[in-house]
């Protein structure tokens, strides 16, 4: 299905028909992950799972790892190329 991209205030976005969202079971408020897929020149958008955090491993912690990746995934992504 082709789809247009179009302005939402500063941003860009795409519309999603509801019988896509119905059969993933998404709805106005879910989450989604958007990935880019540079070697294919594709965005991903899939549901946004719920990560589980192991017993025994600090939740801040995590959350400080996670932020790194966040501020650093373009230089990870190149380093992890070379």
């Amino acid at each position: 299905m082709q789809r247009k991209i179009c302005v939402i205030g500063n941003s860009r976005g795409v519309s999603i028909p509801v019988d896509v969202l119905e059969r993933l079971n998404l709805s106005v408020g879910s989450e989604v992950e958007v990935k880019l897929d540079e070697d294919k020149s594709r965005i991903l958008i899939e549901p946004a799972r719920k990560k589980r955090i192991p017993k025994g491993i600090d939740r801040e912690f995590v959350s400080q790892v996670s932020d790194f990746i966040e501020k650093y995934r373009p230089a990870l992504n190149a380093l992890a190329r070379k």
